[in-house]
């Protein structure tokens, strides 16, 4: 039985400090992933994703920015998203540049099929992998924006459950009133 509640405290010892740090933990691991691979543009040959983007963007821009330029603005553009999430500074702006990059990123999958993928959807190629596993960065993105303005994290499964109901309450008096109770709290005071 000690043994059991010993297993049982670290676990929740272990799911707090979690709750506590993982979100800071994904958002400097975001950003340093952005910076390195922004980093790498600025050389040429030396990102594997180089020739892949300055043809997207070459096509998505009708021809008008050739890659060799689409390439430093992609350099700035990865390494200013890196730099947003590893200092936490400008939060929103950044993650509206990530948003635009990843919708970027994905469409190759759209416009370059026949690089993409082998013989069918279900056969990625390993460029098309690479571009895949992007989706893991947009919901890493998705995360921390869902606490950029003072979300967290809640360890406690009852507090999260008291929290997921009043967020109903609030969305209800939102739809049917078209105001945020907030709002309406601080006018009568």
């Amino acid at each position: 039985m000690r043994i059991i509640n010993l297993i049982m405290t670290i676990e929740s010892r272990s799911i707090a400090w979690k709750a506590r740090h993982g979100l800071t933990f994904l958002r400097i691991s975001l950003g340093i992933v952005f910076f390195w691979f922004g980093f790498l543009k600025f050389f040429p040959d030396l990102s594997s994703a180089e020739h892949i983007g300055g043809e997207t963007i070459l096509k998505l821009s009708f021809g008008y920015i050739p890659p060799i330029v689409s390439m430093k603005i992609l350099a700035v553009w990865e390494c200013l998203i890196g730099i947003g999430l590893m200092t936490k500074k400008f939060l929103s702006l950044t993650l509206l540049l990530l948003y635009f990059q990843m919708a970027g990123t994905l469409t190759p999958l759209i416009l370059f099929p026949e690089l993409t993928f082998e013989n069918s959807l279900l056969v990625p190629t390993l460029l098309g992998q690479y571009i895949i596993k992007n989706f893991v960065l947009l919901s890493a993105g998705v995360v921390i924006g869902a606490t950029a303005k003072g979300g967290s994290l809640i360890s406690n499964a009852a507090v999260a459950e008291k929290g997921k109901h009043m967020e109903k309450l609030i969305s209800r008096y939102r739809r049917r009133f078209n105001q945020d109770p907030a709002v309406e709290k601080h006018k009568w005071n």
